[in-house]
């Protein structure tokens, strides 16, 4: 029996990889130990114990920027936070640990290397965070999502996936799908999505232009989000929800999206083929923008700036390529070559040659 200890977490763009990974090990390894390794704070408190794996916590130790206080303070407190890992390795027999970056991943590579114990590292961006490219100097084995990610003996392995992703239909289900958010199953139908919390730019740049696309023959299934004010045009075809729970069926219901670019929505659009308008969020540090490059550099995706949204553009460039069938054929085949849908099967091959090793 193998006993694994997953380290990650605060975003979904931490967590979601590491459940899907989870969830493959629990489905071929019935009898193996899975324990995650996340903080309070973070998303994995949440959805790590919803989907019925064990949490163990550890103090959320943000890497200093800059000299204050608080960075004279870092060095014992992460000393100390490496200790905690190291006892719960020893006590709980850990054989491996695999880390997808965020406060919890840092100090379980250092406790792993203490410890003689072999570690795996999954960055999903293409820009890679501190906590991997620090802790990948003292490992072999590191997996990232796209390639070009500067990080040195990197293989691409591709995002895990949750399996309603990896398994889904999109042509099977399309009429299903539109039925399902109350759509017309035969019309050409937009995505339009800035993620769990929403994209200003995306809902007021897209939505303002709600009746040149209807009055084009297209249908919006507008995903608003969690941060920014619901605000529903009124336009008969142009359906808004705040939340969506079954992005596989939204995915499966569109001609083209318009999304974000964070890791795991470009990987999933991508491997399931879906032609995108990618905005990259301007801010933070740029990571959006490299997440991007691949399917776009592919020709499976347009990259289209947050000050680029506006009526006009909707009506020059938007609205005649959702009527333009050839060129999303070729933009869906484009982003399918760019994209897999074996991610997660990859990393845990990885993870047991580290494991061999």
């Amino acid at each position: 029996m193998t006993s694994y200890l997953l380290a990650g977490g605060g975003t979904a763009g931490h967590v979601n990889p590491l459940l899907a990974l989870a969830d493959l090990i629990r489905a071929q390894e019935p009898d193996a130990e899975v324990l995650v390794l996340g903080t309070r704070e973070g998303l994995e408190a949440r959805l790590v114990p919803e989907r019925g794996y064990e949490l163990a916590f550890i103090a959320r130790l943000p890497f200093p920027r800059r000299p204050n206080a608080a960075a004279l303070k870092f060095p014992a407190r992460f000393a100390g936070a490496v200790r905690e890992v190291r006892e719960l390795i020893r006590s709980r027999g850990i054989d491996v640990v695999v880390g997808f970056g965020g406060y919890a991943a840092a100090p379980a590579y250092r406790a792993a290397k203490a410890e003689n114990i072999p570690y795996v590292i999954h960055e999903a961006n293409a820009k890679p965070g501190m906590a991997n490219k620090l802790g990948a100097r003292n490992t072999n084995f590191v997996a990232v999502t796209f390639p070009g990610t500067p990080i040195a003996g990197a293989r691409v392995t591709g995002m895990p996936l949750r399996p309603e992703i990896t398994g889904l239909d999109r042509a099977g289900l399309r009429a299903s799908a539109r039925e399902h958010f109350g759509l017309d199953p035969e019309r050409r139908t937009l995505l339009v999505t800035g993620g769990s919390l929403g994209a200003r730019a995306i809902n007021h740049g897209i939505s303002s232009a709600a009746a040149d696309l209807t009055a084009a023959g297209v249908q919006v299934l507008h995903v608003w989000g969690g941060l920014t004010e619901l605000e529903d045009p009124g336009v008969p075809g142009y359906s808004v929800i705040p939340y969506c729970d079954r992005m596989d069926l939204a995915f499966a219901a569109c001609d083209l999206a318009v999304s974000r670019a964070g890791s795991t929505t470009v990987s999933e659009l991508a491997g399931l083929g879906v032609p995108a308008v990618l905005v990259p969020y301007s801010h933070g540090n740029g990571e959006q923008r490299f997440n991007a490059a691949s399917v776009v550099s592919a020709g499976g995706a347009l990259l289209v700036e947050d000050t680029e949204l506006t009526p006009v553009w909707v009506r020059e460039t938007l609205i005649p390529l959702l009527g333009d069938e050839t060129r999303l054929a070729d933009m869906s085949a484009r982003a399918r070559s760019a994209g897999s849908l074996d991610g997660t099967e990859r990393l845990l091959e990885m993870v047991r040659e580290a494991l061999a090793g």
